[in-house]
């Protein structure tokens, strides 16, 4: 309750968006549970319920870490996150309902336009979260603890390099390699055993937002200990990255 409370004062707007997103993926994973629709070979509501959730995520993450921030423009950032993140989560539910693709859909011209407009606003979103990076960066934000705050400095930086790895998806109109979208995958994430995935490395590179600073925070209160895990954690997700793209599954079975 003490971080629900904390996280309402630090940014009022991005903490009633992520509940919005949170209560939107309690709505898909009951739909996920009780509706036999598929898209493209995988439950309709698979992909809705995994953006609610990672935009949540998302939103209340940089809330907590703009708060840090001294000078910092937040009522614009806060609107451009709702904006665009939301037009994502909103397409993306309509889509499912209406049992569409709605990345890769290229089966119409608004379709495309559609899909292009999601690129753009994730796109957007991530160059936002390069400059708060740049930011961390140029100011020292001297009462965090030393450790803490290279560990989100890190985190950005590992969260925007693998979130633009969605263009690499969104070139090759798909996200397994070596076979087709669909195939049988590991429950929840549905991420390919028997082919390449791109997604794995997407996941876990953009998560380094959230796992590097409670890591520094809680288990590794020092620099250098925090440097070695952000290598070894930046590795593993460019590993993953090259283990799909020579379409071998994370984990086979």
């Amino acid at each position: 309750m003490n971080f629900i409370e904390s996280l309402n004062y630090k940014n009022e707007p991005l903490f009633y968006f992520g509940l919005f997103c949170l209560f939107l993926s309690f709505i898909f994973l009951f739909l996920y549970k009780t509706s036999t629709n598929q898209v493209a070979g995988v439950n309709a509501w698979n992909k809705p319920l995994k953006f609610a959730w990672s935009i949540m995520t998302y939103s209340w993450t940089m809330a907590w870490y703009c708060y840090y921030l001294p000078s910092f423009n937040i009522c614009f950032f806060n609107w451009a996150v709702i904006v665009l993140l939301g037009f994502e989560i909103i397409y993306i539910a309509i889509q499912a309902w209406r049992g569409q693709l709605s990345h890769f859909n290229r089966s119409s011209k608004l379709y495309v336009a559609l899909f292009q407009m999601m690129g753009l606003a994730a796109s957007l979103v991530s160059l936002y979260t390069a400059y708060i990076s740049f930011l961390f960066f140029q100011n020292n934000v001297s009462e965090l603890p030393s450790a803490y705050l290279w560990s989100i400095r890190l985190g950005l930086i590992l969260f925007v390099i693998f979130s633009f790895e969605g263009a690499l998806m969104g070139g090759r109109l798909a996200h397994t390699v070596g076979g087709q979208d669909g195939s049988k995958g590991l429950p929840m994430v549905n991420w390919s055993t028997k082919f390449g995935d791109l997604r794995v490395a997407h996941f876990i590179g953009m998560h380094a937002l959230q796992i590097l600073p409670l890591t520094a925070y809680y288990v590794l209160k020092n620099n250098n200990a925090i440097f070695v895990f952000s290598t070894l954690y930046g590795l593993l997700a460019l590993y993953t990255l090259i283990q799909a793209l020579s379409g071998k599954p994370f984990i086979k079975k």
